[in-house]
Parts: C-alpha cells; structure tokens; sequence
C-alpha cells in the first residue's frame, strides 16, 4: 500500500486519478483550493477505497503556485501524518484561450503560475526524499497542447510545453535513484475545466477542437495510473495521441526497445498524416477569416 498526493484533485482528471488510486488500495491526499469541493471530492474517493478500513484519505487546501516555502512545508508536514509519498500526480492546471493580442498580461501570469510552477514547486519540495528512499513515481498532467501549437493557444501551449520540457529533465536526473517520471498527455477532456475553456475560445478553435472527440476523465486517469505504475514516460489516449507522440518523440525518454522501433518506422507516415490535418486546420483558419471579412463589409 503506498502513498499516492494528486493535486488538482477535487475535480476533473485529478479527483479520478485519486478515485483510482484508492480503488487500487492506496492511501490518497489530494490537494486543491476549494474546502467544499475538496470534502465533496473525499467522500467520493473514501466510498472508492478497496480497503475502507485502512485505507488513509485526506485533503490539503493549498494554492501551490504562489509560494513554494508554503508548498514545501504542507508537503512535509502531510508526509509526518500520511507517511512518505510514493507518486506524486500533478493535475492542477486552467486554460484561457485567445491569440496572442487578445491575452492579458494577468492571464498568461496566471497560467504559467498554475500550469508550470504549481508542478515545480510541487515536485521540488518532494523529489529530496523520494531520492533518499530511492523509489518513486512522479506524473506531470500536460496536454496535447504540449507537442502542436494551436490557434488561441498561443499562452496555454506555452505553459504545456514548458512542462515537456520538465519532465524529460527530470527523468533524466531521477532515473538513477529508481523514480519514473510519466507525462500524460490528454485530448480535451469532459472536465469542468474544459466548460470554463470554451467561454474564451475563438472561433477558430472551437472548430478545430471539434475534429476530435471528447474523452472523459476516467479514461484518462485509468490510462495515466496505469502507464505511471508501469513506468512509461508518455502517457496518452485514442489513436491521435499516440500518433503526436511518435512524431514528436525526439529526445524524449523510451520504455523498451519495441517502443523505439515502433516510433522509428511510424514516424515519416506520421509526418504525411499530420501535413493534412495542418491543412485542414489552415482551411479552418482562412474560412473564419473570409466569413468576418463578409460581415464587416455588410455592416
């Protein structure tokens, strides 16, 4: 039975990944800001647990992306009651769209806060002792978004691509002391979060979000946990998100040579299959533009 903390995790993928968790007989602590949506949240994970009577469920209300002394010592000081954490799940994040001239200052601030330096914090304040025991899992939740640029993406892909840039660093650094490092890599996800996305999406991108389907946290989380528990650096669902991993595979970490080989031969059809969708989508763009440019000239 081993410690699992997820942040994020009084909704969307994050409260399924600890439902998961508990389901899979591990203690869970899930972090987040809102106290009612955290007690909501527990309830649901405790009615989950696979063993209710010794199971441990408990909840943190932290902003863990503006402080990181703040971060390092509730993290510490939940380790003293919980004991220490085996996998860490980083799901906090939010996306406000717009292209880049229509994104405030406070909105790009407020994206890398949450998106890339909640992670980081979180992660520094516990990869010391994950070291010191010599075992560990750590999952950073990124998005599709981290491996193509999206129109009105301009701020979110930024914050997602960044946290790429993380995990490959420190799977490199880790691998030494036995600690696996998983990037997850979801569609668009029936999550809460995902409402509150599309109040600020463009045209444009609603339209190129609609060429894929939405998934629902539960699938994602299942795939996460079980890719994480398993060791794998990537993590990802349906046949796209394979796909923009092959092709964006680069230096990133592999799981076996099979994984290597696979990538290898996929890669160049990938590259043609992936030109048509960026035609598409450049046709998307150009229609949207056409049918403002019919309006303003009938006003």
């Amino acid at each position: 039975m081993f410690i699992c903390q997820v942040t994020g995790g009084s909704s969307g993928i994050g409260k399924c990944v600890a439902i998961t968790a508990a389901r899979n007989g591990a203690h869970v602590t899930i972090i987040a800001r809102d106290v009612q949506k955290l007690e909501v949240a527990k309830n649901e994970i405790i009615r989950a647990c696979k063993n209710k009577d010794t199971q441990k469920v408990e909840y943190l209300s932290l902003d863990i992306s503006q402080d990181y002394n703040a971060v390092e010592k509730a993290l510490s000081d939940l380790e003293k009651t919980m004991g220490p954490i085996y996998m860490l799940v980083n799901c906090a994040g939010t996306a406000i769209c717009g292209k880049i001239e229509d994104t405030s200052v406070a909105d790009l601030k407020k994206m890398i806060d949450i998106n890339f330096m909640g992670s980081y914090y979180c992660i520094k304040a516990v990869v010391q002792k994950m070291k010191s025991s010599q075992e560990g899992i750590i999952v950073l939740t990124s998005s599709q978004a981290a491996l193509l640029g999206i129109f009105g993406y301009s701020a979110y892909c930024s914050t997602k691509f960044a946290l790429r840039g993380l995990a490959e660093s420190i799977s490199m650094e880790l691998a030494p002391y036995n600690i696996s490092v998983t990037l997850s890599l979801p569609p668009d996800t029936d999550t809460p979060g995902f409402a509150t996305e599309g109040l600020s999406k463009p045209l444009e991108t609603k339209l190129i979000s609609e060429t894929s389907a939405l998934v629902s946290p539960e699938v994602v989380a299942n795939k996460l946990f079980k890719d994480a528990l398993a060791g794998k650096f990537f993590s990802t669902v349906g046949t796209e998100g394979f796909m923009l991993t092959v092709l964006c595979c680069g230096m990133s970490p592999f799981s076996s040579i099979k994984e290597l080989l696979v990538q290898s031969m996929l890669m160049g059809v990938f590259r043609l299959v992936s030109a048509c969708y960026l035609v598409h989508f450049q046709k998307i763009i150009r229609n949207c533009m056409k049918t403002r440019d019919r309006n303003k000239k009938s006003e």
